[in-house]
């Protein structure tokens, strides 16, 4: 029985080790030292973007059209700059590239034994904006 015991002791004490996780961060942009790195607050959403970025974004309420400048004025980080709750003074601009629709998302409302069925279909708006400047 002690044998057994010692045999399932050393079976575990072989197994080779993990391989060591190094300590990187998540993205490569967060790392970088200036201000090339923002987090944008936009719909309710939180995009962290660098410039040159693409973003697929939530539709911004007004009259915009391919090619027009939107500009970001909620920024939550610009380098290693913290707002409380937003930095002041930053700005991040960029330029309308596309204006769409997602997918159709299909919503059905079905309850068994009472013949009740509904289904709707809805297609969220949406903009791609690329970043331009960081400031």
């Amino acid at each position: 029985m002690a044998e057994e015991k010692a045999k399932k002791v050393t079976k575990k004490s072989t197994k080779a080790p993990e391989a060591e996780v190094k300590a990187e961060s998540h993205s490569a942009k967060a790392t970088r030292d200036d201000n090339t790195y923002a987090v944008i607050e936009t719909g309710g959403k939180q995009y962290g973007v660098t410039e040159g970025d693409t973003v697929k974004i939530e539709k911004i309420l007004g009259d915009f059209k391919v090619g027009d400048k939107v500009n970001f004025d909620k920024i939550l980080l610009v380098g290693d700059k913290v707002g409380t709750p937003y930095v002041v003074g930053a700005k991040v601009s960029g330029s309308i590239k596309e204006i769409g629709r997602n997918q159709k998302v299909t919503v059905i409302k079905y309850k068994q034994k009472s013949r009740y069925f509904k289904k709707n279909g809805h297609r969220q708006p949406f903009f791609k904006v690329e970043i331009d400047s960081i400031v």
